[in-house]
Parts: structure tokens; C-alpha cells; sequence
């Protein structure tokens, strides 16, 4: 049944009420805290439930084993591994138990998504327990994976349960993945402000990274991954269900069983590495009926970084781990109902115009013109036909577009007469037929065989009398054409260029009253910004591109009433939600060297400590002083340049039009390199403008 349909309940109930103790395997062991916390609170014993894992201590095993033997203890979980030791076996050889509950059941199988070895094992300890009852639960589970779960615990006359996979109050969507993915993520969640939301990345160091873009930009947020110790992570976790923040973001280690009613969203940063994962992390949201927005980034890219991850593995993995893959491309790719697509994968029907949900996905609300396609559909399931039934659908829609390959080459495919009878259309429109017509259920994938493509009986029938199918093409994502979303780090373009024309003449005049160059005053940069986001507080033009707090302090407040005058005349929204700071790591770093520069610490051994070179230590002192932050370098240069060379450069920066180095450097032909007029403009800057 779905997450959040009620799995814990079918073995809870009849575990309180039955005699004797009932067993829970479960994989997770923040899963288990969860539910003996659950448990105890609702009872006035605390030996009600135990969990026997690696982290008990002997005196804690003891207590769990008196409890159990008095009768007390009526739900133990256990982790599979803690099934293998002997003293454990022996041990509820003795005991009464009630029935075994072996939950997340499908990583008993390699074709879940979470297959874990140890799992393989548990029929055996199972047996030597006696004849016991077993149940298996899970959310997640294709045809392939139920009929596997039955095999492998060795109960194939079992009677099988099963609930719809449909989640009606999800919405999913899916959004080409660009570089502007922290603008736009911080977006959405200040859209829904004070809501609880999960973001999921592949790796520690991306969770860590946006983790803190989010801090940094005033959304409560922590990071949750395996690398993070057992408190932290507790921590962290109890935060969450307690809402002292928001957000979390995690790797898929987060949230297994997490039982919090009200995550409003559920975002994936990265493509997961399968439907089925998709299925369950996206399961996290709106558990108590109330809306979950399901939103995932989607870039070709990451596909094929995680094709890169699995080519190290054993080539049956590879072979499971490619086809598992493929099927979340095509869910990203596709243009028909999202929630039709996901209940065909897990072998459900669904009526996509008066099904429960149906309108709740970004492809029914903004469909794609649809173009019949009969006879395309004809010719397809012809192809797969008098193939044999040899192709993936890669092969077949090549075979169709008249492309050779390997695999081709080998089955003599492109010496047939209808190779290359699709050649009309492109490899992009048969692929997206393709996938349309398996879900209409004309063909179907083999998964023991790693996806090769068969016809069935509704698509021999279709051949022999076809009838209208009309097919929507694709999404291509593109992620350049894609740059919509606006960038507060360099805006090209400017948005507003009346706006940027009256801030220009603006900054000539500070600059003429202050005596110094225009550029002095604000970097070109930042003026588009500004035109972009029309600032008008000054909190807000802080977080303008190359703005920090002194340069707001010392010039902003003409601005911000030339901005506000404007934005007023003119009606225009302002895009309040476009601030994006950028984070942490160079934060740290800026603090790092502005204070040793105040202690007058060589520039050498600052770059060493932060393990950078020259180049990038300048940089950096360049964006500190641009933003309106002093940095006295004096103690440095004065070792670099005597006086009089001090003087020179400053005299011609103080009458240049701009600050740009290489006219500097064409100015004094060789007289001084390309550092030292670097850190003198530092100096300038530094002196004259902040």
C-alpha cells in the first residue's frame, strides 16, 4: 500500500493483541526509534517495544531480554543483520512470538530499488524460529519485485493484499534543471513560507552546499546524511518533527518511516536513480491528505553521471541499475499524465480524466498539443513484431529511424526490408511513442531480460484494426534556452533599461559630490541588478550583486529613493523572492581574511591556510572590498611599491573612466605586473569608496 496508507498498523494491532512477542525487521534504525517512541507513549509500560540493534549497550540487551521472557514485550525490531547472531537465534527459539513482520520487504529483491543481501538470509533464521507466521510490507513494489518477495521468503501461497498506489493530493512536476537551480529553489520555498519540506540531493557535499545557501538566505534549514554522526543526525531529525525548522536536506538516508503528516513539499535537487525511489521519497509529502507538492529537477547530465556511478559494478547490477534508470527518463521526459505513467509502472490502472488526482500534474494543466499518430503507432508495433521480440527500445527505435549499431549489425536487422521505415520522424518522437504506447498496455517490457520490448495481444489486435491514438511529443529540456529563471549572481541583459539609464546618471552625480570615479561608487554589476530587482530597502539592496552593508550604508539611500519613485510610477511588481545570496563557503573564507589582514598576516601564508593560490586570494579580497567591506593592505604593498609608484597608480585610478585592469596594464606598458595594480586597486577602492 502507498507510504502514509497505514503499513505499520497491520502488524501493531494484531501485535498487541496477540500472545507472545511479534518480531519487526526493519532495514532502518531511525525508523525503529520512531515507532517503539510511538509505542511507549501510548502505554503505561516502556517494555511494551524494544529494538535490538548495534547500539545497545549489554546492560540494555539484558533488560530487552528480561522483558520479552516475562511476557511484557510485545513488538521487538530488529535490524536483519542482529537476525544472523546466533546468541540472538537462540535466544527467541525459546520465546513465544506471535508472528515475524518483515517490513520495507521489497530489499529482498534486486529488482527493488534498496536490494540489501542480508535481507536474502531471512527466510532461513525464519525457519529455525519454529512455525511462525509472516507478513511482508511495503510501499513500493512492481509486479517483479511483489512476485520476488514471495519467492524469497518462501510463501508463495500467500494471500496478497493490495491498495491503490494512488496518492490523489500529490501534485508532480518536473522543471528543467539549470545553473539557476538555488534561485529557484529558494523561490518555491519562500512561496510557501513556514511549511515543512524535504529536499533530496545524491550527494553529502551537494546536501551540505544547499543546506546552506538556504541558511544564508533566511530559510531554516539543516543538512541530514550518513556522514553525519548518529547525535547530529538525531538532532536534526527531531528539529524537523518538532518544527524548529522548515527544511530539510538530505541523501535518501532521510525520512524512511519519518512519520511527519504535514510535509507541504518534497523536492529532488537530483533525478533519483529510480521510479521506485521516486515513488517513496516523493511519499514523504502531504501524508494527512493536505496538499504535497512533489517537484523534481531534471538534467540529462545527471543521468549520465549516475550511468558513470554504477559502470564499477558486477555487469547483472549494471544491467538492473541502466533499466531501472531509463524508466525515470521517461517518466521526466513525458508529456502525458505523470500520475498515469507512475501507476501503469507499478502495474496499476489509471483513468486519466475522472481518475482521483487527475488533473494534479504539470503535464494535465499545461498539456501539449497532441497530433494523431495511427499509423506511426502501426508501424511501431510491426517493427517490434517482426524483430522477434530481440530489441530495448533504443534498437527499436533505431531499427525504426534506420540507424545501425552493434546490436543490430549482429541480428542482420538492417538488411530487413522496413529498416529505416520511420526515417520521416526523429529519434526523439518514435522514443516518445514508444513510451506512450506501453503505457496504452499495446507492448510491454520485459524486466527479467532488462527491458526488452514485446508486443502484447491489445497491440496485435491494434495492428489488425487500428484506431485513433493520438500521442503528445516530449519535453526537451534544454537547459540553455531554459535561463528564465533569473541569476543573482552576474545578470546579462539588463531588465529595465529606462531604469538603468536614470541609476547611471544618478551614480555620475554621487560620484561628481564625492569626488571620486563612478565605478567607485557601484560596479556595473550591481547597477543591473538593481534594474532587475528594484530594490527598495535597504536590507534588500545588501543582497544586491556586489552590495555589502558599508556600500548600502554610505550611497545607497539615494538610489533606494530613486527605486522606490520609479517602481511607484510605474506599477511595477517587484519580484520580491529574486534575492539569492550566495553561501557559506566563501562567507567563511571572507571572515577568515578579513581578520588576518587586521592582524597583518603575510597575503602568502593567508592563501596557504585556505589552500588557494594568489589568483584566487585576490579575488576574493576584491569582492570583499567591492561590496562595500575596508581592507587595509597598506603593510602589504608598502613592501611591493615605494611611495611616489603608490601615488602613480592611485592618481590614475582616481582620474580613470573605469577600473578595468588591462587598461591599467596598457597604460603603464610594464611598469608594473598584473598583482600589484590588482592589489592597489584593492587599496583604492578600500580608501576611496568605503
Amino acid at each position: 500500500m502507498p507510504t502514509g496508507g497505514g503499513k505499520s498498523l497491520c502488524y501493531q494491532l494484531p501485535a498487541l493483541i496477540q500472545e507472545g512477542t511479534a518480531i519487526v525487521v526493519s532495514p532502518l534504525i531511525a525508523l525503529m526509534k520512531n515507532q517503539v517512541d510511538a509505542i511507549r507513549s501510548l502505554s503505561s509500560e516502556n517494555g511494551v517495544a524494544h529494538v535490538l540493534n548495534s547500539s545497545l549497550t549489554k546492560t540494555e540487551i539484558a533488560q530487552v531480554k528480561k522483558d520479552i521472557t516475562s511476557g511484557l514485550t510485545k513488538l521487538l525490531y530488529v535490524a536483519p543483520e542482529s537476525l544472523t547472531k546466533e546468541e540472538y537465534v537462540n535466544f527467541l527459539k525459546n520465546v513465544t512470538i506471535s508472528f515475524v513482520a518483515i517490513d520495507e520487504a521489497h530489499c529482498i529483491s534486486e529488482w527493488g530499488h534498496d536490494f540489501r543481501p542480508e535481507y536474502r538470509n531471512l527466510k532461513h533464521i525464519i525457519k529455525q524460529l519454529g512455525d511462525v507466521p509472516i507478513i511482508g510490507l511495503t510501499a513500493t513494489a512492481t509486479p517483479k519485485v511483489q512476485e520476488d518477495i514471495l519467492k524469497n521468503l518462501d510463501m508463495t501461497d500467500a494471500t496478497t493484499f493490495k491498495a491503490s498506489f494512488n496518492r490523489p493530493n500529490l501534485y508532480y512536476e518536473v522543471r528543467t534543471k539549470t545553473k539557476n537551480i538555488e534561485s529557484d529553489i529558494i523561490r518555491f520555498i519562500k512561496q510557501h513560507k513556514g511549511k515543512s519540506g524535504i529536499i533530496y540531493c545524491l550527494s553529502r557535499k551537494k546536501v551540505e552546499a544547499i543546506a546552506e545557501v538556504l541558511q544564508v538566505n533566511g530559510i531554516s534549514a539543516v543538512p541530514y546524511h550518513a556522514g553525519l554522526d548518529a547525535k547530529t543526525r538525531a538532532k536534526h531529525q527531531d528539529m524537523f518533527l518538532m518544527e524548529d525548522v522548515d527544511v530539510v536536506v538530505a541523501t535518501i538516508a532521510f525520512g524512511m518511516g519519518i512519520d511527519k503528516p504535514d510535509v507541504r513539499f518534497v523536492i529532488h535537487h537530483d533525478i533519483p536513480k529510480s521510479l521506485e525511489s521516486y515513488y517513496q521519497e516523493t511519499g514523504r509529502a502531504g501524508r494527512d491528505g493536505g496538499e504535497g507538492h512533489c517537484l523534481a529537477y531534471y538534467s540529462y547530465k545527471d543521468v549520465e553521471k549516475l550511468e558513470k556511478f554504477m559502470s564499477g559494478k558486477p555487469v547483472a547490477e549494471q544491467e538492473i541499475g541502466f533499466a531501472l534508470l531509463q524508466e525515470v527518463v521517461a517518466y521526466a521526459e513525458t508529456s502525458m499524465s505523470r500520475r498515469k505513467f507512475l501507476l501503469h509502472y507499478f502495474g496499476e490502472e489509471f483513468d486519466d480524466v475522472t481518475g482521483e488526482g487527475a488533473d494534479m500534474d504539470d503535464n494535465v494543466r499545461n498539456p501539449k498539443t497532441k497530433i494523431e499518430a495511427k499509423d506511426q503507432v502501426v508501424k511501431l508495433l510491426q517493427v517490434v513484431r517482426d524483430t522477434k521480440h530481440l530489441y530495448k527500445s533504443k534498437e527499436v527505435v533505431f531499427t525504426l529511424i534506420g540507424r545501425v549499431n552493434a546490436v543490430i549489425k549482429a541480428h542482420r536487422t538492417d538488411a530487413q526490408s522496413f529498416f529505416g521505415c520511420g526515417s520521416d520522424h526523429d529519434e526523439k518522437y518514435w522514443m516518445a511513442l514508444l513510451r506512450q504506447v506501453l503505457v496504452a498496455g499495446f507492448l510491454s517490457k520485459d524486466i527479467e531480460t532488462y527491458g526488452i520490448v514485446k508486443i502484447t495481444d491489445k497491440g496485435l489486435d491494434f495492428i489488425k484494426n487500428p484506431q485513433s491514438f493520438m500521442m503528445s511529443e516530449d519535453h526537451e529540456y534544454n537547459e540553455s534556452v531554459d535561463e528564465a529563471i533569473v541569476t543573482a549572481s552576474k545578470s546579462t541583459g539588463v531588465a529595465d533599461e529606462v531604469l538603468m539609464s536614470m541609476l547611471r546618471d544618478l551614480r555620475k552625480k554621487v560620484a561628481k559630490k564625492a569626488g571620486v570615479p563612478p565605478f567607485v561608487v557601484f560596479q556595473d554589476p550591481s547597477l543591473e541588478d538593481m534594474a532587475l530587482k528594484y530594490p527598495v530597502s535597504q536590507e534588500e539592496l545588501i543582497n544586491i550583486h556586489g552590495v555589502g552593508e558599508g556600500k548600502a550604508k554610505k550611497y545607497g539611500k539615494e538610489f533606494l529613493e530613486l527605486i522606490s519613485q520609479y517602481v511607484e510610477d510605474n506599477d511595477i511588481i517587484r519580484p520580491e523572492d529574486l534575492v539569492v545570496k550566495s553561501t557559506g563557503v566563501n562567507s567563511v573564507n571572507k571572515l577568515y581574511i578579513i581578520q588576518n589582514i587586521d592582524r597583518k598576516l603575510s597575503l602568502d601564508d593567508i592563501a596557504s591556510a585556505k589552500g588557494i593560490n594568489m589568483d584566487a586570494l585576490i579575488k576574493e579580497m576584491e569582492q570583499i572590498v567591492y561590496s562595500g567591506t575596508k581592507l587595509n593592505i597598506k603593510y602589504w604593498i608598502d613592501d611591493m611599491l615605494d611611495d611616489d609608484q603608490q601615488e602613480e597608480i592611485h592618481d590614475y585610478f582616481m582620474e580613470s573612466e573605469s577600473d578595468n585592469i588591462e587598461s591599467a596594464l596598457k597604460e603603464f606598458d610594464g611598469d608594473y605586473d598584473l598583482d600589484e595594480l590588482r592589489l592597489m586597486r584593492i587599496k583604492f577602492i578600500s580608501e576611496v569608496a568605503n
